[in-house]
């Protein structure tokens, strides 16, 4: 068993990504996805992570 971490500032970026390593040949066991908020007094940053467990 092995685990992939992606971590991205924009979805689409994650999205393209994850897309891309599901087109491997993988037995995926599990996929988490998580999206965390800072705000720095001048904007708000996003960051979308996601973990994939698989064979």
């Amino acid at each position: 068993m092995k685990v992939k971490v992606f971590d991205e500032n924009h979805e689409k970026d994650l999205e393209e990504k994850i897309n891309k390593f599901l087109s491997g040949d993988y037995e995926i066991i599990d996929i988490k996805y998580q999206v965390a908020i800072m705000y720095d007094n001048k904007e708000q940053i996003f960051c979308y992570s996601a973990m994939i467990i698989y064979k």
